[in-house]
C-alpha cells in the first residue's frame, strides 16, 4: 500500500483539482401554500456528521473517517445555520486533505475495493484510462451531488494515470483522483444554485440538483442517491408529483432516522455530550461517566425516533410520554428496575415523578452546572430552544454568588433565585426562566431524582404563561399545550432545511406550515412535506451578499 502525506510531491496534485465552487437557487407550491419566495442562498459546508455519514453511503461503512477536520459552527442556535457562514481555513485544508488521503487509501484497499470500482484495469500496475472514467465518474456524481463535466473528469483521470505509472499500481494512481474528489469545495461545500423560474421570469428556483442535495440532507443527512440524482438530472423532481414521490421515499427509508437523529442532535445540543463538554464533578456524581453521557443521548434520541417515524404520535406528546428505552446503567441513575440487555423498551410509572424528554438525563444533565442543578439554565433551555424565545445574556457585573452557595442559609434554589432576583437588573429575565427551570429542581445535576435539598423539601411549583403546575409532570403538560411548541418546531425545521433564519416574506408560509403541521395532529411526516413542496424550500431572492455572513 503507497501512503501519501500531506506536502508531499504526490499529496501536492490535489491542489490542482480544487475547483472554485459558485454561483447559486423553486416552482410555485401546491396544497394551497401561499406564493412566496425564497431568501438568499449559500454554500453550505457540509458538518462533521454529513461529511462523514455522505462518505460512509458513497464508499461503505467500514470506512473509518477521521475525526479531525474542520469543526463546526453554532449560529443563531444551529449547526445547520451555522454551515452557511463557515469556509475552510488554511489548516482545515489540510486537515480535510489528510482526511481524504486515509479515506481513499482505505476505500482502494484489497479488501474494500472490490465494493467500490465495478471495473477491472487492463493491468494493476499500470494507468487504465476507461476504468478510471467510470470511477472518477460514477463515484464523483454521488460525492458532488451532480454529474461531474467532462474536464472535472478528464482532469482526475490525468492524474490517476501519471500517479498510476509513476507508483507502478493502478489503485495507488485512483487512491489521488478520489482523494482529489474528497477535498474539492465540490464535495465539502454544498453548492446551492438557482435559475430563472421558466413559469415566471421575475421569480427564481433552485435547481434540480440543488433541490435534491437540499431534500436529502433534510431527510437523510447524507447525499443524494443514485435515484433521487436520476429524477433531478431529467428535470422530473421540480414537477410537484415527482418530488413528493421522491420525499415519501426518502421519509421510508431507514436512513431517515439519522436524519431526524441529526436535526434533533443539534437542536438539543447533543454535540456537547459528542465532544465531551457536559461533565460533573466526578466527588459528587460517581455515576456519571462519558460513557453515561453517551447512553442518555442515546436514549433520548431512540425515544424521539420510535416517537415520531415508528409510532407516527403527535410530536407534543414527547414533552408528557412516559413510554422510552433503558439501559442498566441508566436504570441505576433513574433508580428503576431495568434488568433488559443494552437496550430495551421501558414505561415510566404513573405514579412516578418521570415523563417527557425533559426529565431525561441527557436534557437534565446537558442544563446543569458540574456540581449543582441550575433552574436558570434549564428554563432558558425551554424559552429559546422549545418556544423560540430570546432570552437576553446577563448584565456583565451581575454577582452570581449566592446563586452559586449551597452551603449557605439559604439552602434550595427556589430561596437563593428568589434572593438573587432581588436585584432589578436580573428580576426580569429571571421572571421568564426560573419558574420554569425550578420544575425541575427534583432532578439534581445528572437528572437523578431528590425530594430535598441540604435537607430542605423541594418545592417544584411553577407557572408557565398563565398555566400552573406542581412539578415536572406538571409543566411538561403545560409545555404540551403551549401555543408556541409547535410554531417553534416548525421555524426551527425550517431554519434547519434552508441554512438560515426565515426572511420577513417568509413569515406567511411558516403560518402555513403551522396550520399544516396542527391539523395533521403535529405528525412529523406532514410536517416534512409540507415543507419540501414550499416555495420556500424550493425558491430563492438570489445570492447572500458577502456582507450579511456572520463572522
Amino acid at each position: 500500500m503507497k501512503h501519501y502525506k500531506p506536502g508531499s510531491s504526490i499529496a501536492a496534485l490535489l491542489a490542482v483539482v480544487v475547483v472554485a465552487a459558485g454561483a447559486c437557487g423553486g416552482s410555485d407550491s401546491s396544497g394551497g401554500a401561499p406564493v412566496t419566495e425564497g431568501g438568499p442562498v449559500a454554500l453550505r459546508r457540509l458538518t462533521s456528521q454529513q461529511y462523514a455519514q455522505s462518505v460512509h453511503d458513497v464508499l461503505g461503512e467500514r470506512i473509518v473517517v477521521p475525526s479531525r477536520i474542520e469543526p463546526d459552527a453554532r449560529i443563531e442556535g444551529l449547526l445547520g445555520v451555522g454551515a452557511s457562514f463557515v469556509s475552510v481555513t488554511p489548516s482545515g485544508f489540510e486537515k480535510y486533505e489528510a482526511a481524504a488521503i486515509a479515506i481513499a487509501q482505505q476505500a482502494l484497499s484489497a479488501e474494500l475495493r472490490g465494493a467500490n470500482v465495478s471495473c477491472e484495469p487492463a493491468s494493476p500496475s499500470g494507468s487504465d484510462d476507461g476504468c478510471a472514467t467510470e470511477f472518477i465518474a460514477t463515484t464523483g456524481r454521488r460525492l458532488f451531488r451532480r454529474a461531474l463535466t467532462e474536464d472535472e473528469i478528464a482532469m482526475r483521470v490525468a492524474i490517476a494515470a501519471s500517479s498510476a505509472t509513476e507508483l507502478g499500481d493502478f489503485y495507488a494512481g485512483l487512491e489521488l483522483a478520489l482523494a482529489s474528489l474528497l477535498v474539492s469545495p465540490n464535495f465539502l461545500f454544498r453548492v446551492e444554485e438557482i435559475e430563472a423560474d421558466p413559469a415566471d421570469g421575475s421569480r427564481n428556483r433552485l435547481t434540480s440538483t440543488s433541490v435534491a442535495t437540499r431534500l436529502s440532507y433534510l431527510v437523510w443527512n447524507s447525499t443524494p442517491d443514485d435515484e433521487l440524482l436520476d429524477a433531478a438530472e431529467s428535470g422530473d423532481l421540480l414537477n410537484t408529483d415527482t418530488l413528493a414521490a421522491q420525499a415519501a421515499r426518502l421519509l421510508d427509508s431507514p436512513k431517515a432516522e439519522a436524519g431526524i437523529r441529526a436535526f434533533f442532535s443539534d437542536l438539543l445540543t447533543f454535540r456537547r455530550i459528542d465532544e465531551g463538554l457536559v461533565r460533573k464533578s466526578p466527588t459528587q456524581f460517581p455515576a456519571f461517566t462519558l460513557t453515561l453521557a453517551g447512553d442518555a443521548k442515546e436514549q433520548t434520541l431512540r425515544t424521539i425516533v420510535d416517537h415520531l417515524v415508528t409510532q407516527e404520535l403527535d410530536l407534543r406528546e414527547l414533552y408528557t410520554t412516559r413510554s422510552t428505552f433503558l439501559t442498566p446503567s441508566l436504570g441505576s441513575v433513574y433508580a428503576v428496575p431495568f434488568g433488559g440487555g443494552a437496550w430495551g423498551p421501558y414505561e415510566f410509572a404513573e405514579d412516578g415523578p418521570r415523563a417527557g424528554l425533559l426529565s431525561h438525563v441527557s436534557l437534565m444533565s446537558i442544563t446543569a452546572h458540574p456540581g449543582r442543578s441550575s433552574a436558570t439554565l434549564r428554563g432558558k433551555f425551554v424559552r429559546e430552544v422549545l418556544l423560540c424565545q430570546d432570552i437576553p445574556d446577563p448584565p456583565a457585573n451581575v454577582d452570581f454568588s449566592i446563586v452559586a452557595d449551597t452551603s449557605g442559609e439559604l439552602r434550595t434554589a427556589r430561596e437563593r433565585l428568589g434572593e438573587h432576583v432581588t436585584n432589578d437588573a436580573c428580576a426580569g429575565c429571571h421572571t421568564l426562566m426560573d419558574p420554569i427551570g425550578l420544575a425541575f429542581e427534583n432532578f439534581d445535576a445528572i437528572g437523578a431524582y431528590r425530594t430535598q435539598e441540604n435537607g430542605a423539601d423541594i418545592d417544584a411549583s411553577g407557572n408557565l404563561d398563565g398555566q400552573s403546575y406542581n412539578d415536572a409532570i406538571g409543566m411538561g403538560q403545560a409545555l404540551r399545550d403551549h401555543e408556541s411548541l409547535g410554531p417553534c418546531m416548525t421555524r426551527n425545521l425550517y431554519r434547519y432545511a434552508v441554512g438560515r433564519n426565515p426572511v420577513p416574506g417568509e413569515q406567511v408560509l411558516l403560518t402555513f406550515l403551522d396550520e399544516r403541521f396542527a391539523d395533521s395532529g403535529y405528525r412529523w411526516g406532514s410536517l416534512i412535506d409540507a415543507l419540501v413542496l414550499s416555495d420556500g424550500f424550493l425558491t430563492a431572492s438570489g445570492q447572500r451578499e458577502a456582507e450579511e455572513a456572520v463572522q
